[in-house]
């Protein structure tokens, strides 16, 4: 029987970075995956496939919208082929699976492929191809999330959906009717809008991405519906129903009137749920809440000493880079330093076009938790740089507080805000202030100008170019 000082069970970001970490710092480490690539949802059948058809579907709208404008002739007609778009997100999935192979290599971690289950804490039996027991000193569960539904919808993975389908559709919708305006079900909206679908969205909360600050979720559903989208806010669905070729959704706007939609797919994207199927973890004795999170304390530790957990399947956002940071936490406390994780600095970003991106607290949250602050907000609209990309959708909004002028959270829909936020996390980590970015030299011409100017609105009321 081999044995391991540390067995990761689930290869997605934070399963093989776990990994990476625990075998640099000498830890003799395993890696078990269920599937035949690593990489978990995010690499294989979540973020990575899902960025690759939102670039590939936003070439095609600037090609059919924007070329022209920029003196760019195309003859003939613009077409789809949908098909070599569906293939190069796969190539592009291969390309980044087969480069986690590479690092698991690389750093002598070994891999098995199988379903894996405790027999009790310190022993794991895999089923599959690699199957066989193995010993684990310790062991982390990183075996992430699945699409969530709702009890009355039955997902026959045809026409009623989840995202892991909508991923590789043979066919692009006539009428896509989305349930969920979250994450989700917006990029993967915005992707088939893009392409020709009519997309409906329909959600229960009086606003989309009702987790975000109320005002990026005002200015990104404005720009949606300017790009086509139907949005229908407070509608509670009650139930889907497919026959043949169509599907029928049938909900309760704000008032109990009930609303009818029909189309040829369905997506269902209300969240996400653990995926703990399988694990066997009470024979670790591993306590899993009424959510299906398993409990964790403030190391990511189970009730069971020696057995850690992260990513989607513990408390806080799902996040892949959330993920990542949990697994170095864990390998860097098995290996007795003192590491540790800000909860607060860990970013959000929707990558819609425009982007939208967020780290630390919503005006809602402050107002809420009777936090006197100042906001400065600037207008994307106001860069040279981004009228001269024809990007002039969104905002930078940043919330300090009133008496010391330490940044408390910043909020921003544009052009390259996924890459944007990432000074607002550094600045929060070293607890600046706005005028300390206000203070700051940012090149000219670019979108991260619209930090500064929003920093200087927070400051003083003083943006320099509105």
């Amino acid at each position: 029987m081999s044995v391991y000082d540390v067995a990761i069970i689930g290869s997605g970001p934070g399963g093989y970075v776990a990994a990476i970490r625990c075998a640099q710092l000498g830890l003799k480490t395993a890696l078990i995956e269920k599937y035949s690539t690593l990489g978990g949802t995010c690499l294989n059948v979540g973020c990575i496939p899902s960025k690759s058809l939102l670039d590939s579907s936003h070439h095609f709208e600037s090609a059919q919208k924007d070329f022209s404008e920029h003196g760019i002739e195309i003859q003939g007609e613009i077409k789809i082929n949908f098909k070599q778009m569906i293939d190069r997100k796969a190539a592009v999935v291969e390309q980044t699976t087969k480069g986690i192979d590479y690092l698991m290599q690389k750093n002598n971690i070994d891999t098995f492929e199988g379903l894996a289950s405790f027999v009790d804490q310190t022993h794991i039996k895999i089923d599959g191809k690699d199957a066989q027991t193995i010993e684990a000193k310790n062991s982390i569960i990183a075996t992430g999330s699945k699409p969530g539904s709702l009890p009355f919808i039955t997902l026959d993975k045809e026409r009623v959906i989840t995202s892991t389908e909508a991923l590789k559709l043979k066919e692009i919708p006539k009428h896509l009717v989305v349930i969920g305006g979250g994450v989700i079900g917006l990029e993967l909206g915005q992707v088939y809008r893009r392409l020709g679908a009519e997309v409906s969205v329909i959600e229960y909360a009086d606003r989309i991405t009702p987790i975000m600050d109320a005002g990026l979720s005002k200015e990104l559903m404005k720009v949606m519906k300017k790009q086509g989208v139907k949005f229908f806010l407070s509608h509670g669905v009650n139930k889907v129903e497919r026959k043949g070729k169509v599907v029928s959704v049938t909900a309760k706007d704000k008032k109990g009137v009930e609303v009818h939609f029909e189309g040829d797919y369905c997506l269902v994207s209300v969240g996400r749920k653990p995926n703990t199927a399988g694990l066997n973890v009470t024979a670790a004795g591993v306590q899993i809440n009424d959510r299906g999170q398993v409990e964790v304390n403030d190391h990511l530790q189970t009730t069971a000493s020696n057995i850690y957990a992260i990513g989607d399947v513990v408390r806080g956002a799902m996040l892949a880079h959330k993920a990542e940071e949990e697994g170095v936490l864990v390998a860097e406390f098995l290996a007795g330093q003192k590491p540790h994780i800000d909860y607060n600095l860990v970013p959000n970003v929707i990558y819609t076009w425009p982007e939208v991106a967020a780290v630390g607290k919503t005006e809602e949250e402050l107002k809420a938790a009777g936090v006197n602050y100042k906001r400065g907000q600037f207008p994307m609209r106001a860069l040279g740089r981004a009228r001269a990309s024809m990007d002039t959708d969104g905002f930078v909004k940043i919330l300090a507080d009133a008496k010391t002028d330490e940044i408390l959270g910043v909020h921003m829909i544009g052009a390259r805000a996924a890459d944007l936020i990432a000074e607002a996390v550094t600045a929060m980590e070293f607890r600046a202030s706005a005028e300390d970015i206000a203070r700051m030299s940012h090149s000219h011409p670019t979108y991260a100008e619209a930090v500064k100017e929003a920093a200087l609105a927070a400051t003083e009321n003083r943006p320099l170019h509105i």
